[in-house]
Formats: C-alpha cells, sequence, structure tokens
C-alpha cells in the first residue's frame, strides 16, 4: 500500500513530495495534465520560503536562475513620471538569512523541485487523473481515470483552485470571485524594451494600470500583466498602452480575481493544501509562498503519522491561510507596489498551536535547519535518537529549545520535559 497519494504537481505537490522523500515515506505523485506547464504564474518567491527551499537542499540553484526584483519605472503619455522599488535592497543577516523576494518563473520554480524529487528517486506521474476517492479506517482507495485503483494510508489534494480532492470531499470553498476583476497575462518578447526595469504604463496617481511588463531572468521574455475587458490581440493592447509591439507571444492566459478558503483542510484520512484549500488575489505575492509552506508544515507531520501532529495540521494553517488572505485583498484595494515584512511571511507563527508549549513556542528560529529532523538547542550530553540532533544554545538563551522539523519552537522550557513532549507527538526517541 502506498503511504502517501499526492493529487496535483504544482510546487504544493512537489514541495510534499520532496519532503516525504527524503523521510524515506513511500509517496506517488499524479498529475492530471500529459505535461507540465510552461506559463510565468507566480514568480515572486518570499523570504521564508527561500528559507524553506535552503532545508530541502535546492537554493543554490534557486538563487542561481532568478534574480532580485528589477526597479519600477512608470510612464503616462510617453513620460517617465515615477521611479521606485517593490522591495528595498537588504543584506543578509543572521535573523533573515534571505531578505530579498526573489524573481524566478514558476516553471522554473516547479522544474528545480522536480529534479529534486528525481533524485530522491520518484518522478510526477504525467496523464494520471484521480476521478473519485473513498476512505475507511485503515485507509484511501482512489479510483484513476483508467480504471485503476490506488490503495493508500492517505492522499492530499494539491491540485489547485478547482480542487477535484475537495470537490469530492464536500468541502466548502467560502469567498467571492470577482467577475469584474479579470487580468490578463501573457508572455512576451518585446526586444525594444529595456530589461533592467519593471514597466508600468497607466495613471499611478489613480492606482489605474493599463499594461505591465516585467522581465523575466534567465529568459528573453517578459510578463505581461492587464486588466482583461474582452481584448484578446497582446500585441494591439501592448501597442495601444505602451506604444510597443511584441515579436512573439509565447504564452498567455485569462484570470479572474478569488479569493476563497476551505472549510476543512482536513477530513479523515485526506488533506487540502496549497490552491485546493485557499486561493489568493496576485498582490503581495502570497499564493504560491503559502501553498508550500502549508507542504513543508505537513510532511513531517504525515511521514510521523500520529493523531495529535495530523490534527495540528489544521489547527496551525487555516488562521494563517485566513491571515494572508486578508492581507492580499488589502494590498490588492490599495493597489500598493511596495512590500515589506508582513508579505515576507517572516513574522508567521504558530505560537497559539496545539504543539506550542512555553514562552517561545510557535515561534520562527532563524537559520535552524533540521533537514527533516528535530533539533533540541541544550547545553547536554544527552542523545535521543535519529529523530533528535543537538546544537549548542542560542546565544542568550534561557532553557532547552526543541525546534521541530519546520523550523519553528514545539518545545520551550526545561530539558526533563523533552522525551514527554516528544511522546505526546508519537516521536520516538531512544
Amino acid at each position: 500500500m502506498t503511504h502517501v497519494l499526492i493529487v496535483g504537481s504544482g510546487p504544493t505537490g512537489l514541495t510534499l513530495a520532496i519532503e516525504l522523500a527524503r523521510r524515506g515515506v513511500d509517496l506517488r505523485i499524479v498529475e492530471k495534465s500529459p505535461v507540465h506547464p510552461a506559463g510565468v504564474r507566480g514568480k515572486g518567491l518570499q523570504p521564508r520560503t527561500l528559507e524553506i527551499f535552503h532545508d530541502m537542499g535546492v537554493i543554490d540553484e534557486i538563487l542561481a536562475t532568478g534574480a532580485v526584483y528589477p526597479p519600477l519605472r512608470a510612464y503616462k503619455d510617453g513620460q517617465t513620471v515615477w521611479e521606485g522599488r517593490m522591495h528595498e535592497p537588504k543584506e543578509p543577516s543572521a535573523s533573515v538569512p534571505y531578505p530579498m523576494v526573489i524573481m524566478q518563473p514558476q516553471w522554473r520554480t516547479e522544474r528545480i523541485l522536480r529534479e529534486r524529487l528525481a533524485r530522491l528517486g520518484h518522478e510526477v506521474e504525467l496523464g494520471v487523473e484521480v476521478t473519485a476517492f473513498e476512505q475507511d479506517a485503515e485507509g484511501v482507495t482512489a479510483t484513476l481515470a483508467d480504471g485503476e485503483r490506488i490503495r493508500c494510508a492517505y492522499l492530499v489534494g494539491a491540485d489547485g483552485g478547482r480542487s477535484t480532492v475537495r470537490k469530492a470531499l464536500d468541502v466548502g470553498f467560502v469567498g467571492e470571485t470577482f467577475e469584474s476583476e479579470r487580468m490578463l497575462l501573457a508572455d512576451v518578447k518585446v526586444p525594444d524594451v529595456d530589461r533592467e526595469h519593471w514597466h508600468l504604463w497607466g495613471d499611478m496617481a489613480g492606482r489605474k494600470l493599463d499594461v505591465s511588463l516585467c522581465p523575466l531572468p534567465g529568459t528573453d521574455l517578459f510578463q505581461l500583466t492587464a486588466p482583461y475587458a474582452g481584448e484578446d490581440d497582446v500585441t494591439r493592447i501592448l501597442d495601444e498602452h505602451a506604444g510597443v509591439k511584441p515579436t512573439e507571444v509565447v504564452w498567455r492566459s485569462e484570470y479572474r480575481v478569488n479569493i476563497r478558503m476551505a472549510e476543512r483542510f482536513r477530513v479523515g484520512r485526506v488533506f487540502l493544501a496549497g490552491d485546493a484549500a485557499h486561493v489568493h488575489s496576485p498582490a503581495g505575492g502570497q499564493g504560491l509562498n503559502t501553498g508550500v509552506q502549508d507542504a513543508y508544515n505537513l510532511g513531517w507531520k504525515l511521514a510521523v503519522g500520529s493523531e495529535p501532529l495530523l490534527d495540528s495540521y489544521e489547527q496551525e494553517r487555516m488562521p494563517v491561510a485566513e491571515h494572508v488572505l486578508g492581507l492580499s485583498t488589502r494590498l490588492l484595494r490599495e493597489g500598493d507596489h511596495t512590500r515589506d515584512e508582513e508579505t515576507q511571511q517572516l513574522t508567521l507563527g504558530y505560537w497559539y498551536g496545539p504543539l506550542s508549549e512555553g514562552p517561545r513556542g510557535g515561534e520562527r528560529v532563524p537559520g535552524v535547519y533540521g533537514g527533516g529532523r528535530f533539533t533540541l538547542l541544550a547545553d547536554t550530553t544527552e542523545r535521543y535518537g535519529d529523530a533528535v540532533r543537538v546544537l549548542p544554545p542560542l546565544p542568550g538563551q534561557e532553557g532547552v529549545l526543541l525546534v521541530r522539523p519546520d523550523g519553528y519552537v514545539g518545545y520551550d522550557g526545561d530539558e526533563a520535559g523533552v522525551r514527554a513532549y516528544l511522546s505526546r507527538l508519537g516521536v520516538e526517541t531512544a
């Protein structure tokens, strides 16, 4: 029996697959599309996501092939009317090792994650669609479009905003779809536009964007963004609003602004993650990053498999998703192009979560990458087996800190309580 069946191979599904594979968990990851997606779609990787990618072993390629966001330059009536930055330049520090948002086309992020997964011995199964499933006390039986039935201990729906898994669970997807707020996205070649700026045309004072062109690192493409009002001709849009002409339109798509969240993230042995659990406006670059962090939270818990850990996924991630939905909606309404610590997702934590014990429980611990294990920060000779590594305490630290595999404090107290805490979570110690 497969331990975990992952439905969907975007950044969320791939992150979860890597987290399970590096812990030796048997898995399958299936994708109903016969090909991997080509469009840019989400492109901003927030500092917290970069920390996760460090721990997953993909940060070097992410940084080598991506780039920080270029300066913004706005035009009106053929004149430059404003210049600025979305993110102020910052140097790395011990508390924020990756301070800058990195621009990375989503197709390349997914390719890097697939290559990491392949090195761990797993491949995405393309053209494989889950059409139905049923669960019982022992596991889940999924039915594929070709009639094959897969028996697994757990099933995770990471299959996007139109999630088949969520619909099959009959879980409500509460929120709004803004029919009047539709956007056109396209990947275009425009050789006559400089690649040192993100170009915007429109009424900046009135926060009305007509069209923008953002240079995509490591390519000769720009991502075009424009309000969609029924005009399908990308060449005409650029000519009318920007006075430039593309030589090629490589990919294009339209989307409506959706702001929704699932009423449940877990139903028995089935979980929802990423866009299957919450969809955001594009403002602030929160959607992809929140999905990656869903998977990073869930992976180690599925690997252990205890009920307290599995229950905690929904209890911890639903409040985060609700907060991020509110943030991205506010940024959409304000039309503000600048970003700050709030969008970097470094200030998020699980202070009131069920796994957080002690004054610092739930707090993010910068620079502690567990490599899939718990980390005990303590001055001790005690050893706890393969599940826990021991490192010296942090400067000024009082007592001991037990850091979860996802980099947040689980237990803050004295060393006598460490084994009891791990036992409550179902983690075996030596």
